[in-house]
């Protein structure tokens, strides 16, 4: 299962880190949904659904920072019976650069809504304790 940051995003954190080499964050997270694991790209078993919503996230603490509101899909954007297990995050609405993916869980039919509730997408990066 690829869950976590990409490996490209590692790589620049770990960069700035200990090599100070200049991080540029992205300016906003797009949400992907996908019916099995995303795989290292991103781009495996993507979701009948494939529109992807901007997704803003809540303060950090204790390694880990998660959404900060309810992400939705609309009926509209629903347009096939599926489980979604996953999700992966992008720099833009289409196109872009991955960052990172997750475990999601929820069922829909098409014409359906679909929500990842406040807290569901977490970005975490391994703290000492």
């Amino acid at each position: 299962m690829a869950t976590g940051l990409s490996v490209g995003e590692a790589n620049k954190i770990l960069a700035a880190i200990a090599r100070g080499v200049n991080y540029t964050a992205p300016t906003a997270y797009w949400v992907q949904l996908h019916i099995g694991d995303p795989g290292g790209a991103g781009t495996a078993n993507i979701a009948g659904n494939g529109v992807r919503k901007q997704v803003t996230f809540a303060t950090e603490t204790g390694g880990t920072i998660s959404n900060s509101a309810v992400v939705s899909w609309t009926a509209s954007d629903v347009d096939t019976t599926e489980s979604y297990g996953y999700y992966t995050a992008w720099t833009l609405a289409s196109g872009g650069t991955f960052i990172h993916s997750g475990q999601a869980s929820g069922s829909v039919t098409a014409g359906d809504q679909f929500q990842l509730p406040i807290g569901s997408i977490d970005l975490a990066l391994p703290v000492a304790s």
